[in-house]
């Protein structure tokens, strides 16, 4: 009998124990729920606190365009993504441009005007996804891919609700998220080579596929869905729009070979005035035409233009004064230390040994380059050349090599000495010649050959030359004039800079080249481009002025 009361005892205490700890992890719950609440909303509140505080939207980003009239600039890159884009079969796209120059706003803006067009597979509700390849998240074991997806196995934080089940969770990366829309991916040439190769493979497939050990398609626990995104992959068919500011041999030829290109220009002069107008206008900002003037010869882009005009009126403001002057405007290009724009403006005036070359950026944009010489007789043999302001050589990198060769302006000029010399009997060994490119910056390539020739040329036979010619071209020992690139951009720029008369290649003749205020000249030879420059025919006055 005691042994049972005992035994009962003991059942009663051990009872009462688990109750008590039952209890307490009860009350202990309770206790955390009630503190978790307390604290969620102490940090919601606070939360709340800090959203209600905001700064002033800068200039840069309230001024973004919003629609194709504000995009300044770029009338044929936005006709060329609009061809691209909005047709009944889209095409993914490169674009190529220098920071601030509208690439993204234009971006948007096509695709919103895509959906509008007739026939356009993009519906009303397409998204365009953003993304920069500069800080894009890659992990080479695959476990966080924003670009392209990811898996999330159960062994991994994060593996969410279905990881304790021992079941992987696929993660929809940005090109799954843009499905139906736009994949913009800015800078897209600093992509991971990983990132890059699988990029291209969702290009073709327009779907991703997912891998995971931890996956069995007989597994009967795993959700139907996940079966499915296993065994179909992840819907990603959209449409890739990137941009940078490199150059199109720096961009792998896979991608280039896969994507229309398309060059948006570096900002005129005028086009940057238009730009500060435009915000001068809309922000009631007044400003001096003294202060516009200056400002324009300093910015690069329209952001550049954005900035400084609100750090001037920044200024004017911490000074108690309403209106932008130029000194305003000085003291921030000082300050910023920002740099002259490479614009030149055409002297019309008649010179001497003084030519209107045309060139073309590492960025595509045209720009008017001066060629000057200085040429006297000092005697039979005894004269010496001169050439400055050129890059005299360059190495020319192959497969597995690297090689040094003269320069290809420097090669242009011993073309035009020969010419000189051996077609038209001109001693240029009694010359003292001294040739000059002085835009500041290194000058290489071939097309500045007749430009070099007519610039000499004038220097030796001491015939002016109008300043309103520019001309550009490739010359040979047999006094062929020969095609050269650019040559849109480069009559661009001669227009922009003033020139009325421009001298060409006859084999980079075309119709677009006869709509921008400019007589269009097109030569085969030395000889035409003489007369069309000097309004004289390359005869025997040089022999004339030789043996005078």
């Amino acid at each position: 009998m005691m042994i049972q009361f005992f035994l009962v005892g003991v059942q009663l205490f051990f009872s009462f124990v688990i109750g008590l700890y039952f209890l307490m992890q009860l009350k202990g719950q309770t206790s955390s729920k009630s503190s978790i609440h307390k604290d969620s909303v102490i940090q919601y509140e606070r939360m709340n606190a800090l959203r209600n505080i905001s700064l002033t939207e800068p200039l840069s980003e309230k001024l973004r365009p919003k629609n194709e009239e504000d995009i300044i600039g770029q009338k044929d890159g936005m006709k060329a993504l609009k061809t691209a884009l909005c047709g009944v079969n889209p095409q993914h796209i490169l674009i190529y441009g220098s920071p601030g120059i509208g690439k993204t706003a234009a971006a948007r803006i096509a695709l919103e005007l895509a959906k509008k067009s007739s026939g356009s597979p993009f519906k009303r509700d397409a998204k365009f996804v953003e993304i920069d390849a500069t800080t894009l998240r890659f992990d080479e074991r695959s476990i966080a891919d924003p670009l392209i997806g990811s898996v999330h196995d159960p062994i991994y934080q994060g593996a969410g609700a279905y990881g304790p089940a021992g079941v992987p969770q696929p993660k929809p990366g940005a090109v799954t998220k843009a499905h139906g829309g736009i994949l913009f991916i800015d800078e897209i040439g600093e992509l991971h080579s990983v990132q890059m190769n699988k990029l291209l493979k969702v290009l073709e497939d327009r779907k991703v596929f997912l891998e995971s050990s931890y996956y069995s398609s007989s597994d009967e626990n795993i959700p139907k869905h996940i079966h499915d995104v296993f065994k179909n992959g992840l819907p990603a068919d959209f449409r890739l729009i990137g941009a940078t500011t490199k150059m199109p041999e720096d961009i792998p030829p896979a991608l280039r070979s896969r994507c229309v290109e398309i060059f948006f220009n570096d900002l005129s002069y005028e086009e940057i005035i238009a730009i500060v107008d435009n915000v001068v206008t809309r922000e009631n900002l007044p400003m001096t035409e003294e202060a516009k003037g200056f400002l324009g010869k300093f910015c690069q882009n329209g952001r550049d233009a954005v900035n400084m005009l609100q750090t001037a009126y920044s200024l004017a403001t911490l000074e108690g004064r309403r209106e932008i002057s130029k000194k305003d405007v000085e003291w921030v290009v000082q300050t910023g230390k920002y740099s002259p724009r490479l614009e030149q403006r055409v002297n019309p005036e008649p010179h001497i040994g003084k030519i209107n070359g045309l060139a073309v950026s590492g960025r595509g944009t045209g720009l008017l380059l001066q060629i000057e010489t200085i040429a006297n007789l000092v005697g039979k043999d005894q004269g010496t050349l001169k050439v400055t302001g050129i890059i005299e050589t360059e190495d020319l990198h192959m497969k597995n090599s690297t090689i040094k060769r003269k320069s290809m302006v420097a090669s242009s000029i011993e073309n035009v000495l020969t010419i000189l010399k051996i077609r038209y009997n001109i001693e240029v060994n009694d010359y003292f010649i001294h040739i000059n490119f002085p835009s500041g910056m290194p000058i290489d390539g071939p097309s500045a050959g007749i430009a070099i020739f007519s610039s000499v040329y004038s220097a030796i036979c001491n015939k002016s030359v109008s300043g309103e010619i520019a001309m550009t071209g490739e010359v040979s020992i047999q006094g062929d004039v020969c095609p050269v690139g650019g040559v849109y951009e480069k009559v661009l720029a001669a227009s922009r800079a003033g020139a009325k008369k421009v001298i060409i290649p006859k084999a980079n003749m075309q119709e677009l080249l006869l709509n921008h205020g400019v007589e269009i000249v097109a030569v085969e030879r030395i000889e035409e481009v003489v007369e069309a420059a000097f309004d004289e025919a390359l005869i025997d006055k040089a022999n004339t002025i030789m043996h005078a």
